[in-house]
């Protein structure tokens, strides 16, 4: 025997199952003469070689730097070993009797290679709607367990023909271990139905059939790769309006899909950034400012008074195909009647979506779990990602400490969820906002999913503090021991993980609606983060909201709750402001008597209602059709101008005991009252108002003297504040953090609750 045959066996872990890891192992391994094996197990890849030892160091050494492009390693471990003289390098049988801890890879969008292929007339898989390779295609939305092979997926019914077999065994191919591959002999097929479920045509003629409709202001249902979109012609008034009307979507944004990036670009100003997140894997909708909205084709009822377009470009062989038979952009929204979860199976649209669509192009390639579009912006030269579901989830959130198996629940709206064990946390696709009995299922149906796909039972639960809501039930009727995290604290615990921090640092958490540790509604709230955990040092002035949820969906109601606090009884005497105007006498009447005595009118100190005040206070927005529509009407209103000016405001220390500052807002309420009765330029006063907001988070940095500043909060994914924010704590010296990978929102949520562990126990205010 050869005494200098050494045999290493390598554990990976990571991404680094379905991005082609073993065919790419196993081409550099017979490059180099290794001998032995590599097969997937339940925690990634497990690799056997031997050689001699300069030999096998080599190898160890080439790993990293020439691994496929979408698969990122967590951890790679080696050990020498007694040689057992293997005879060649093979790819063996996977295995999944262990714990599992794999990584599932997100579904990656469609490569050039494929793409080319499809485009192709010569090509076996020319118009193919379900091509795809190791590089490419759907993971996430078809895995049923781990280790990622195809019995364990939705593809185990379509068995390869000859000819995708044989791609499949050459290691040269580039479908060499492809689970999904597929092509039109074996593959899923597409069929069109009308709204009963009649099959009106199959395979590409259906594809044609669905173009011509969208052409004659139809409404199609499409089953894509996590869902069904519903799509119309975007440049059509009338089909957008009647989509609008059936969807019960009023005026909130809806999504577009280009046939390419030059037609959107002619549409929408792309920076290099934003150029390269349409074209990337993730592929998700991107936020663009419109060019010029005047001459544009995009029908004003896709995002009325909103200067930004969310773009997607096709990310499926059945889009691209689809848009090259239209060559103009489509609407393609979520297939869903709003505050309903996404629809995943074709029967089931049928049901649910059958009074909307006109037709359902549908595929026989079920769907194991309801993925959406994410969303993503360029928020301070940097990608934010607003809405993270296909592209990038599940992929973890790296900690720097181990916790214990825990499941989040995160919150009531954006909801997702999250299980973390060791040091990482896998944060669930967007699921949705828990107000119906669909998303509530669609909820459940997530956790099981996820701890079945890890075998995963959490030894501890956590949930929001708030007791209405339906995740914090849920968690109370699990077994397991149950934390309950404030929802603040968890905003800037969520925030502290993504950037891998530790303390100290100032926590900034602002947004609408968050239960408080004093049982009132928060919102605009300063923390300090030290090794005992989070200690609230300071909050907006707090005021009443006159109806309480009512005002949630109505500013002008916020509106008269901070007035009130300013002129008391005398508000109602005054004929000089608009948020008074808005209301019929007898709605005044009532408001008057609410004010007074305190009837349905909680407390709050939520910097969101502030922005939706000043919306109203101005005239921009009354009333919301969509969380969030104020405050982004408001900033819509700077328009661009350069102002440096803000309004005064003023703090005072409500306990000198605890050192806890009050930002009191009255000073610039006072004024931009007087400036909108000077006939102030609307684009001023916004502008000036997000100064003030951004001076205040300065100020309060001075006061407490600690460099690093977290931004946390549904507030933050306005651009404007945000940017202006981060310009002023860096020129006086301050080190702000903010939010990349996972959404400021309530997305974040489930992410804060589970990085809690890591910092130790919560503050008690």
């Amino acid at each position: 025997m050869d005494s200098t045959i050494k045999r290493m066996r390598v554990t990976i872990r990571g991404a680094v199952q379905g991005v082609g890891f073993r065919p790419f192992i196993y081409r550099l391994a017979k490059e180099m003469g290794l001998k032995g094996w590599v097969k997937n197990n339940s925690h990634g890849v497990i690799i056997e070689a031997e050689a001699s030892e300069d030999i096998l160091r080599g190898f160890l050494l080439r790993i990293n730097p020439e691994k496929p492009r979408h698969a990122f390693i967590q951890s790679m471990e080696h050990s020498y070993l007694e040689p057992e003289y293997f005879h060649e390098f093979t790819i063996q049988k996977s295995d999944g009797s262990d714990g599992k801890t794999a990584i599932v890879l997100p579904d990656i969008a469609i490569c050039s290679d494929c793409l080319k292929e499809i485009l192709d007339p010569g090509n076996r898989r020319y118009q193919y709607p379900f091509t795809n390779c190791t590089n490419c295609g759907p993971r996430y939305t078809i895995i049923t367990s781990l280790p990622y092979d195809r019995p364990n997926t939705t593809m185990m019914q379509f068995q390869m023909c000859d000819d995708c077999l044989a791609e499949y065994n050459n290691p040269e191919d580039r479908r060499f271990h492809a689970q999904p591959n597929a092509c039109p002999k074996c593959g899923p097929q597409i069929e069109l139905w009308d709204d009963k479920g009649n099959i009106l045509a199959k395979h590409h003629d259906a594809l044609l059939m669905t173009a011509d409709a969208i052409r004659n202001e139809k409404i199609a249902a499409i089953k894509g790769m996590g869902g069904f979109h519903l799509v119309v012609d975007a440049r059509n008034n009338s089909a957008t309006l009647r989509l609008r009307k059936l969807k019960r979507r009023e005026e909130k944004p809806l999504a577009l899909m280009y046939p390419s990036l030059e037609m959107a670009q002619r549409d929408c100003l792309l920076s290099e950034l934003e150029k390269r997140l349409l074209c990337s894997p993730e592929s998700p909708i991107v936020l663009l400012r419109r060019n010029n909205h005047e001459t544009d084709n995009i029908s004003d009822l896709v995002a009325p008074k909103n200067p930004y377009l969310g773009v997607m470009l096709p990310y499926l062989p059945l889009h691209y195909i689809l848009m090259a038979e239209l060559g103009f952009p489509i609407v393609a929204t979520s297939g869903n009647i709003s505050e309903e979860p996404i629809c995943i199976d074709e029967h089931e649209a049928l049901s649910r979506l059958g009074e909307i669509a006109d037709m359902f192009l549908v595929h026989n390639r079920p769907i194991v779990r309801p993925v959406d579009d994410s969303i993503v912006c360029i928020m301070a030269g940097r990608e934010m990602v607003m809405r993270r579901s296909r592209g990038y989830a599940p992929l973890p959130i790296q900690i720097k400490h181990r916790i214990p198996k825990t499941l989040a629940v995160g919150g009531h709206l954006k909801n997702t969820v999250a299980v973390g064990f060791d040091n990482q946390v896998f944060v669930s696709q967007h699921i949705g906002d828990l107000e119906t009995l669909q998303t509530y299922d669609i909820f459940q149906k997530t956790i099981d999913s996820i701890n079945n796909l890890y075998e995963f039972k959490p030894e501890v639960m956590i949930s929001d503090m708030h007791p209405g809501y339906i995740s914090t039930k849920y968690a109370e009727k699990r077994d397991g021991k149950l934390n309950k995290i404030q929802h603040h604290h968890a905003h800037i615990y969520s925030c502290m993980a993504e950037n891998e921090l530790t303390p100290p640092a100032l926590g900034v958490a602002w947004d609408g609606t968050g239960y408080g540790g004093d049982g009132t509604i928060w919102g605009g709230e300063f923390f300090k983060v030290d090794g005992k955990g989070l200690a609230r040092i300071a909050y907006f002035r707090q005021f009443h909201l006159p109806g309480g949820e009512k005002a949630i969906k109505e500013p002008r109601r916020t509106a008269i709750g901070m007035l009130y606090e300013i002129y008391g009884n005398n508000l109602f005497k005054r004929d000089d402001i608009l948020s008074l105007k808005s209301f019929s006498q007898a709605e005044l009447d009532s408001l008057r008597v609410m004010s007074e005595k305190n009837i349905n009118s909680p407390l709050t100190s939520s910097a969101g209602r502030i922005f939706d005040a000043v919306a109203s206070l101005t005239g921009i927005r009354q009333e919301t059709c969509f969380e969030g529509q104020a405050a982004m009407e408001l900033e819509f209103a700077i328009g661009g101008i350069a102002v440096k000016d803000h309004y005064p405001f003023e703090s005072k220390i409500s306990s000198p005991a605890k050192n806890i500052y009050i930002i009191d807002w009255q000073p610039m309420i006072v004024a931009i009252i007087n400036e909108i009765n000077n006939n102030i330029d609307i684009r001023t006063i916004s502008v000036k108002f997000h100064n003030t907001m951004a001076e205040i988070i300065t100020y309060i940095a001075q006061v407490i003297g600690e460099k690093r500043v977290v931004l946390s909060g549904g507030c933050f994914q306005n651009r404007y504040l945000t940017e202006k924010t981060i310009e002023r704590l860096r020129a006086d010296g301050f080190q702000p953090y903010w939010h990349q990978r996972i959404p400021p929102n309530d997305g974040g949520i489930s992410l804060g609750q589970a990085a809690a562990l890591l910092y130790k126990k919560e503050g008690a205010e």
